[in-house]
């Protein structure tokens, strides 16, 4: 089979300790999936992220962007590299999204239909257009692991009559995603000792703010039989104690076999929280982002490498942490290289904060691991 899920072990709160098994590997979950948006994550070489974190084991999956990589260097031209494995040298599981965020992004840029979006891009101002068709193609080109169907995410706040609008919307997206996914799943790129293994297709709940839609939703999908399920439309605006009750009320009617994904979340305590209530899988730029802007994740809290106090600081970032940066770097010479415009402050930045991230994750299977019920 070319996914496979398996829980281990589940606590009181619904936290689940599992293996996802893909074609190109095997992931321990709950697991934090850092973003390569355009077949990298940013400021970090592949050979690093194999290492940072979690033990020295590094990241297990990653993701990359459709949207981004169908805009440039283009589908067509992975696909000829091998699919993005290959092109990005990253021989572990990877995930793409459909490309409706970015497109939901682009507000004053695009078009919906029922056929699908019209949309100019960022970089030019090209026109283009995504059908549900079109992002499975441009996905099953690029060959990751696990493909995301094609949504439309609501603007926050809206009313529920646009929200059901939108969903509904998604829904006929996700079923003509499935139809032309299955359809086509064998032009994967990959090639030797992939015989037989195809990649998998998530489906994306929708509904806003609202939990009867996210009910709804949740129902629609679950009716299509999809490997796995995200919960996406989140961490768009929204207080964080309405992203909590809209994720605890989706996870009532996803399957309890099958995997779970939050999508475009969130800072460290939340990505905790969200674990511990059943999530097997999250993502979220904020780590790299914010290691470039000089924003650091420590035991203690958030610390601004950028202040003053930390220009003569001889300590680590945190030192309860184990990464490379921490058991290497000071504080001053972090603010240095941060102040100074240096590139090699955003790396080391951005090194800790994944690192950090791994860790909670590893802190929480470790937890999980010692929890039967």
């Amino acid at each position: 089979m070319s996914l496979q899920f398996a829980i281990d072990r589940t606590s009181e709160s619904g936290g689940r300790r599992g293996q996802l098994t893909l074609p190109h590997g095997v992931v321990e979950t709950p697991v934090f999936m850092p973003v390569g948006t355009a077949a990298t994550v940013k400021a970090v070489p592949q050979s690093l992220l194999e290492e940072i974190g979690a033990g020295g084991k590094g990241a297990q999956i990653i993701l990359a962007n459709t949207y981004h990589l169908y805009l440039r260097p283009g589908h067509e031209l992975v696909r000829r590299m091998g699919g993005v494995h290959r092109f990005m040298s990253w021989e572990r599981p990877m995930l793409t999204d459909s490309g409706g965020f970015q497109v939901f992004s682009l507000s004053s840029l695009r078009k919906v239909t029922p056929d699908g979006v019209e949309f100019r891009s960022h970089l030019d101002g090209s026109k283009h257009f995504f059908s549900p068709e079109h992002s499975m193609d441009v996905q099953i080109a690029l060959g990751a692991d696990i493909a995301m169907v094609f949504d439309e995410c609501v603007e926050t706040p809206a009313t529920w009559e646009r929200t059901k609008e939108s969903m509904s919307l998604t829904h006929a997206w996700a079923q003509r995603s499935k139809d032309h996914f299955e359809a086509n799943k064998h032009l994967r790129p990959w090639a030797e000792g992939f015989e037989g293994k195809t990649q998998s297709l998530f489906g994306i709940v929708q509904g806003g703010m609202y939990a009867d839609l996210r009910k709804e939703s949740a129902e629609r999908l679950v009716e299509m039989d999809l490997p796995g399920y995200a919960i996406g439309g989140l961490a768009v605006g929204e207080p964080r104690e309405v992203t909590r009750e809209m994720i605890a009320r989706t996870l009532e009617f996803l399957p309890k076999d099958k995997p779970r994904y939050v999508m475009g979340v969130g800072y460290p305590d939340e990505i905790e929280e969200y674990a511990r209530m059943g999530v097997d899988m999250m993502d979220c730029v904020l780590p790299t982002r914010a290691g470039r802007h000089g924003l650091l994740f420590t035991s203690a809290g958030r610390l601004n490498i950028k202040k003053k106090e930390y220009a003569e600081d001889q300590g680590p970032i945190d030192a309860a942490c184990g990464c490379m940066v921490c058991s290497r770097y000071t504080r001053a010479y972090l603010r240095h290289l941060f102040s100074s415009g240096e590139p090699l402050g955003a790396v080391l930045n951005s090194i800790h904060n994944i690192a950090f991230y791994l860790d909670v994750m590893d802190r929480v299977r470790g937890d999980l691991a010692g929890i039967s019920v």
